[in-house]
């Protein structure tokens, strides 16, 4: 690790998928900065298909070491930037994956948990990246497509493999310039996203025991 860096930070964002050319996710993470304060912020693209996308994220997690890792990926329609609080054990694709895949009413791993719950400080980033300005919540559900399965293995691994290791999922909204012919559909700046995901790595690597506060929808 570099000289004065004592934490480093894992970053992931899918790529472009269901018919979009762009991916807020990743698109944010290539915008964040390398470092901030004492902390490393290493970055990962993660292909949008099951199974590998868990594949993909535990090499990088194997090669990086990190402390905390999120996960970040698209959740267009939703207003703000959504934290996520559980994963579930279930695959049921809504459409196909950039490979062509679609499970449907499947296991993900056999001996896994029914559900899986974060291990970032959610309240406390939420609470976080609002006093910045920028809107933010609390979501209980990742759905049931490839963002809730890369959570779950995420979090099936650090269970399993990586037990020192923080790590979640985050939503973020469309951008602009995916809006521009889909009426009435909410949208964030990519700045905007790009500075929430720093306020969550920083908030992830600080925040020891989670704030007791009020929050959290289904989205």
């Amino acid at each position: 690790m570099k000289e004065g860096i004592f934490m480093k930070v894992l970053m992931t964002g899918f790529d472009p998928f269901g018919g979009e050319c762009i991916n807020p996710a990743y698109e944010a993470i290539k915008k964040m900065k390398s470092s901030i304060d004492n902390i490393e912020i290493v970055k990962a693209e993660i292909p949008t298909v099951f199974r590998k996308s868990i594949e993909t994220l535990d090499l990088a997690i194997s090669n990086e070491n990190p402390d905390v890792v999120i996960c970040v990926g698209q959740a267009g329609g939703r207003f703000d930037m959504t934290i996520e609080r559980v994963a579930i054990n279930l695959d049921d694709g809504r459409i196909k994956d950039n490979e062509g895949n679609q499970p449907i009413d499947e296991i993900i791993f056999a001996n896994g948990k029914n559900a899986y719950f974060s291990s970032l400080p959610i309240k406390s980033i939420v609470s976080s990246i609002t006093k910045a300005g920028i809107p933010a919540s609390v979501s209980n559900s990742a759905g049931t497509y490839v963002c809730n399965h890369l959570m779950y293995g995420l979090l099936y691994l650090i269970e399993t493999k990586y037990p020192d290791i923080k790590g979640g999922f985050i939503h973020v909204p469309f951008i602009p310039e995916q809006v521009l012919t889909k009426r009435n559909t909410p949208c964030m700046s990519l700045d905007m996203i790009t500075k929430s995901l720093e306020i969550a790595a920083v908030t992830a690597c600080s925040v020891a025991v989670d704030q007791k506060l009020v929050g959290g929808s289904i989205f």
